[in-house]
């Protein structure tokens, strides 16, 4: 098998998961718990803005090739397995459909940033004041 041709699988898997604990955070039957970090780990994969931007070498991939499957992994072992499988299978049949862009993770991204950079302002200020 061509290795690219694993890699996508490997995307498509990811993207099909990532879609079915979007789902399953919208659940009832999902411990109140695990619904919040599955909706934190949906917000962050469908955020237009990573915390990390991809322009950053290395690092910027990182993040997506980290923070999301770990996250993932972590929801996956506190999802009870008769609702993962559910929301696996309405997840398969909804692939179709293009992923929602989440603008409020995306809005909370952009105001860490904003707040890193007035810290660093404030920072370097008191540096250089003395």
């Amino acid at each position: 098998m061509h290795p690219m041709h694993s890699l996508k699988q490997l995307a498509r898997k990811l993207k099909k998961e990532t879609w079915a604990i979007y789902l399953v955070s919208k659940d009832s039957r999902t411990p109140w718990y695990a619904r919040f970090l599955a909706a934190a780990v949906v917000a962050y994969a469908f955020s237009p803005i990573d915390l990390i931007p991809d322009i950053i070498p290395v690092l910027g991939f990182l993040d997506d090739l980290i923070i999301v499957p770990a996250g993932i992994w972590l929801v996956l072992k506190m999802i009870p397995p008769e609702v993962l499988a559910e929301c696996r299978e309405k997840a398969a049949s909804e692939m179709a459909q293009e992923k929602p862009t989440n603008w409020i993770a995306a809005g909370i991204i952009v105001l860490i940033w904003v707040l890193l950079g007035v810290l660093t302002v404030f920072w370097l200020g008191e540096i250089l004041k003395d």
